[in-house]
């Protein structure tokens, strides 16, 4: 079994639990491939039976990768959609940040979790990925997000209009700072803080939900996955911000968007206590009464 290890922002403080968690894999006889930055600052830390191979993004991942586990936060867990894009290499996300929605698995759960990935008592779940279609190249040839696609307003000047559309058909205006276009697993996060709803991720749907919106009646809309939304911007100022999970690009006016659901699917493994139900009970702090 070759299991990769990605991280992004590199703690000295997470130093005993990573050579905790590699020292657990090497006991494993699991083979190991290093994103090469994060390598190059553990290898002072580490002694390893072996020099392992290294990679640098999703053209030298080994394609023969049985899992890649995601060292951090959220946001380090979206960096690996980038590497793994359709290659359908599952993904499973061990917190080393702070609310680790996605990356769910605690430090102190990681032994349970690592025998759990060994003995394959564990599920798979596939996730919905939106794409974007644009006039321009934009995204370095990743036009896709598991969270949310968004327009925003690049200066704090005015709000900015955003015609948008369900299969060419006018749908509404948004008078707002900004909007969202969120896949289930996305409504948890930046839709869910801007007044959006929480969506099973198995459901087949993008949830549109306004940034400030200008008019107070506008509000989160569902809609099935199956539309092509479109869209065309106004405003002031010549430049605005699109965004792809934590990916930016700056565009015009001129740029034409729509967002459609991907044509493949991300995998993210959960050891089988793990749940959506609760994760978003612990997350989200559902039924706790903070008066006892």
């Amino acid at each position: 079994m070759l299991i990769a290890l990605y991280n992004r922002t590199f703690e000295e403080e997470n130093i005993p639990f990573l050579q905790r968690l590699i020292g657990m894999l090497e006991e494993q006889r699991l083979n190991m491939v290093f994103f090469r930055e994060f390598y190059e600052k553990l290898q002072p830390h580490i002694r390893l039976q072996r020099t392992p191979p290294l990679f640098t993004g999703k053209h030298d991942l080994p394609r023969h990768t049985d899992m890649l586990i995601s060292l951090g936060g959220d946001g380090t867990m979206l960096d690996t959609v980038c590497f793994v894009g359709s290659s359908n290499i599952p993904i499973v996300g061990i917190n080393l940040g702070r609310l680790g929605f996605l990356a769910a698995i605690p430090e102190e759960e990681v032994e349970a979790a690592v025998t759990s990935l060994v003995r394959g008592s564990y599920t798979i779940e596939k996730r919905a990925l939106l794409h974007l279609d644009a006039s321009i190249p934009l995204f370095d040839g990743a036009p896709f997000a598991l969270n949310e696609f968004t327009l925003h307003r690049k200066d704090s000047s005015s709000m900015i209009k955003i015609h948008t559309y369900l299969n060419g058909e006018f749908l509404n205006t948004y008078w707002a700072d900004g909007l969202i276009v969120a896949t289930p697993t996305g409504s948890t996060g930046y839709s869910l803080s801007c007044g959006g709803p929480v969506v099973f991720p198995q459901t087949s749907s993008f949830v549109i939900t306004p940034v400030a919106p200008h008019n107070l009646n506008t509000r989160s809309i569902v809609v099935p996955d199956d539309n092509v939304i479109s869209f065309e911007i106004e405003g002031r100022a010549e430049q605005f911000l699109c965004t792809l999970d934590a990916r930016t690009e700056s565009i015009t006016t001129h740029v034409q968007l729509a967002v459609r659901r991907e044509n493949f699917t991300v995998s993210l493994l959960r050891p089988d206590e793990h749940n959506f139900l609760k994760t978003i009970r612990q997350k989200l702090y559902w039924g706790i009464d903070r008066r006892n």
